[in-house]
């Protein structure tokens, strides 16, 4: 989900259940997503690839520290001086225990939005790098962050609070339909999708695009190889069908091939590629006494480059 709205809904359920110090769940909601500036760390060290957008502060005990932290700067009245002075308003938040809960409240609420979009978040990070998602969101929806930048700018004007809190109540409204929308389509373009398998696939799986309507769908024989096409639920139609080798080698034995992937499995790189995308297949070249692999994720992820080469030395 999108900055706004993440400040946007912890801030709703605050304000509608009439909680005090609600800006704090607000600041919450977004402290997590300061992870931007934890980008380098992975960049130069790709074994600590966790360090990265919806990365290491995406999880429950990660996210409690981060959005205390963020708690504590934003309270120093230096801080939210300055931000008083720029968007002249009076905003101040407390740090104690009441807002600390309220900030992790709102933290929550984050990695339930997150959990909805394709992409998936490490919850139970450090125990399990595992990303857990309900792929019914895009990892951004167009109609959701132009509504919620239009109710943060209600919130900003000066007008009668209960204007304030038909806006807010509005928005969640429309959140909660929209999701729920997507979740009937995800499941109904699986089950009729799912009918017509063939040609050896024997799994389906769907994943959300910008358009509720509209969704990427990948068919599966068990591992060796997928067939991935465009479906519009509305229209009843597909396109751009494709179909996918898991892996692919050339100019080499398949033994010899083998032992070079899984030396380069090992690699920070490949394993930080192989964690941010839901599906990687295998390309790989021998030239002379080297294997060059390429790693690609074929549904097109959000999360940065879908392709990874590497040059491993052929073993045998």
């Amino acid at each position: 989900m999108d900055f706004f709205t993440h400040f946007i809904v912890p801030f709703a359920i605050l304000t509608l259940f009439r909680v005090k110090d609600r800006l704090a769940g607000a600041f919450g909601g977004i402290s997590i997503d300061f992870d931007v500036v934890l980008f380098i760390i992975g960049f130069i060290s790709p074994e600590l690839f966790i360090f990265t957008h919806r990365g290491i502060t995406h999880s429950f005990i990660f996210g409690l520290v981060t959005s205390t932290l963020f708690l504590y700067i934003i309270s120093r009245p230096r801080i939210y001086g300055f931000i008083n002075y720029v968007i002249k308003r009076n905003v101040k938040v407390k740090f104690n225990w009441h807002t600390i809960l309220l900030a992790y409240f709102g933290v929550l609420t984050h990695l339930f939005l997150d959990f909805l979009t394709t992409g998936g978040i490490p919850l139970f990070y450090p125990f399990s790098l595992t990303r857990f998602t309900a792929n019914i969101y895009y990892y951004t929806d167009p109609l959701t962050t132009i509504a919620a930048l239009a109710v943060l700018i209600i919130l900003y004007l000066r007008l009668d609070p209960k204007y304030k809190k038909i806006a807010l109540a509005g928005f969640m409204i429309m959140l909660i339909s929209f999701g729920g929308i997507r979740a009937y389509e995800k499941m109904d373009v699986i089950q009729s999708q799912g009918q017509t398998l063939s040609d050896g696939y024997t799994q389906i799986t769907a994943y959300p695009t910008s358009d509720m309507f509209t969704w990427t769908v990948v068919e599966s024989d068990g591992g060796s190889k997928y067939r991935i096409y465009t479906y519009n639920n509305l229209k009843k139609t597909s396109s751009d069908m494709r179909e996918v080798q898991n892996l692919t080698i050339k100019n080499g034995t398949y033994e010899s091939a083998q032992e070079a992937i899984k030396y380069a499995d090992k690699l920070p790189e490949v394993r930080g590629f192989k964690w941010e995308h839901n599906y990687v297949c295998i390309n790989a070249t021998k030239k002379d006494s080297i294997w060059n692999i390429t790693y690609f994720d074929f549904t097109a992820s959000h999360f940065g480059s879908n392709e990874l080469s590497v040059k491993v030395p052929s073993i045998n």
